[in-house]
């Protein structure tokens, strides 16, 4: 998880441990690993994997190669005997161009039958043999896929389409932070706008109008988070992805 590699190579023992030479292999998926983390882990000498499963697929689909090219960023490319679609969000029936967001739908060997005992929760995932993943990545020119963020996270805001992981990405970038995720909250003009939840590192002191700052260097303006949040921690499930929907519940109940 890119949550326990994150705490593992910032630990304040990272660096007497020597861990290039007491790990061969970090490999990552459950969640998109920021790209700054990324090449931290390579600066520090460890060789690194990224790749995309879900339980619906038995945990595989696409991956790096781990002989062969391997792009910074990217989920890789389908594992043998996998075929993988990128279609439009809206309707699920068109692929779409290369170069584009779309959902990934998978069909594989890989893929389960279906859900226990629930019918009506296989009828809206699995349709004409296709897993609906509820994923939205892009296609490059060499096939490779890379992971944009969940369908259910995207916030609309004032008509444009936000996709949190980018935000979370330019967050990682600023030094005083170790842990970032933004989230769609209402607003009553905009319909969404972008609130930002901070966990800083160690020792470290920042403000909200330092951290909105950082990021309208990186982002355009309707990008750019409209609130910031510092906290301890994050709320994390029990394998270390964060979860956005109890923050966005937290939101929602301030509203009440």
């Amino acid at each position: 998880m890119p949550t326990l590699i994150n705490a593992l190579v910032n630990h304040p023992k990272a660096t007497e441990l020597d861990l290039a030479k007491k790990l061969g292999l970090l490999n990552s998926g459950a969640a998109p690993m920021p790209v700054e983390l990324i090449e931290q882990i390579r600066d520090m000498g460890i060789f690194f994997g990224e790749g995309y499963g879900l339980t619906e697929s038995t945990s595989l689909a696409i991956s790096n190669p781990i002989l062969g090219l391997k792009k910074v960023g990217s989920i890789g490319i389908p594992f043998p005997d996998t075929d993988v679609r990128l279609v439009d969000i809206q309707e699920g029936k068109e692929d779409v161009p290369q170069g584009h967001p779309g959902e990934i739908i998978i069909k594989s060997p890989l893929i389960m039958k279906e859900y226990w005992n629930n019918p009506q929760e296989t009828a809206g995932q699995l349709k004409n043999g296709w897993l609906y993943t509820g994923d939205i990545a892009m296609q490059d020119e060499d096939g490779y896929f890379f992971i944009i963020d969940r369908k259910k996270d995207m916030i609309i805001a004032g008509g444009f389409n936000i996709y949190p992981r980018e935000i979370d990405e330019v967050l990682f970038q600023h030094p005083k932070i170790q842990e970032a995720v933004s989230v769609g909250i209402a607003d009553p003009y905009r319909g969404e706008t972008v609130k930002a939840f901070i966990v800083l590192k160690k020792g470290e002191t920042a403000t909200a109008e330092e951290i909105i700052a950082f990021c309208k260097e990186k982002l355009a303006a309707y990008k750019v988070p409209k609130s910031v949040e510092f906290r301890e921690s994050l709320p994390k499930s029990a394998i270390g992805k964060v979860l956005r929907k109890i923050l966005r519940a937290e939101e929602e109940a301030k509203k009440k």
